[in-house]
């Protein structure tokens, strides 16, 4: 397995190398924006890292690994179908299917929950659907979720919460977006919606330093990693 360390940090380095890129290719500011936060490719470099690191372990065959527009998708249960970001294949077996997102600042707010609302639907959907043998699966397939968090002032900043009619739960109260992605990304393995769930922090080199960071251990991105190649490796 490559140095996963090094191999993370030059992932993230790209991610925002190709943001950078799509911003410019927009024309004006707002154009820009929209550009960079919709550009299909930033998270390649974590897609390559993963797909070589489970190939070098001999968990997956190349002929195995399924990305890209209209490659990677699976029927659906609510929906006709969903295009994952990864699929692996074992034969005719689905073995595992992997969900790449980033939350860039400086908004967070509504864009956490829409993060949330499709994590949780994503899932849903998913294991509907393998319930009702939409594909073939002899071993309940793994399910990975990975979150490249900004690591912003806004993010780390308390907020509080609308309680209009009925308190929300204490751990939610003044705490940051990155604390209430930890809380989602940790809940969301402990209910079983996801086999495994990540978190990876960076700065945006733009603004100063790039720092990359994993701020909880138990959503740290090697065990997640090493995760899926067992998983792949029992198939």
């Amino acid at each position: 397995m490559p140095d996963i360390g090094t191999s993370l940090h030059e992932a993230v380095v790209q991610f925002w190398q190709t943001r950078q890129l799509a911003r410019e290719r927009g024309q004006g500011e707002d154009r820009g924006q929209r550009s960079a936060a919709t550009s299909g490719t930033q998270l390649d470099g974590v897609i390559v890292l993963i797909v070589n690191a489970a190939v070098e372990a001999g968990a997956i065959d190349p002929d195995g690994v399924k990305r890209g527009r209209r490659i990677s998708v699976l029927p659906g249960y609510f929906r006709p179908e969903k295009e994952w970001d990864l699929v692996f294949m074992k034969g005719n077996q689905l073995g595992a299917v992997i969900e790449l997102k980033s939350h860039i600042g400086p908004s967070f707010g509504n864009n956490f929950n829409n993060r949330a609302e499709e994590a949780l639907g994503n899932a849903t959907d998913f294991w509907t659907a393998y319930r009702e043998r939409a594909f073939v699966a002899d071993t309940t397939p793994w399910v990975g979720y990975f979150m490249l968090l900004e690591d912003h002032e806004r993010a780390r900043t308390p907020v509080s919460a609308a309680e209009p009619l009925f308190n929300v739960r204490t751990e939610f109260r003044d705490a940051s977006y990155m604390m209430r992605y930890e809380l989602l990304l940790r809940r969301l393995r402990l209910e079983r919606q996801y086999s495994s769930t990540t978190l990876v922090t960076s700065t945006d080199p733009e603004l100063g330093s790039l720092k990359i960071d994993e701020p909880a251990q138990d959503l740290a991105f090697e065990p997640w990693l090493r995760s899926l190649i067992a998983h792949l490796e029992s198939i």
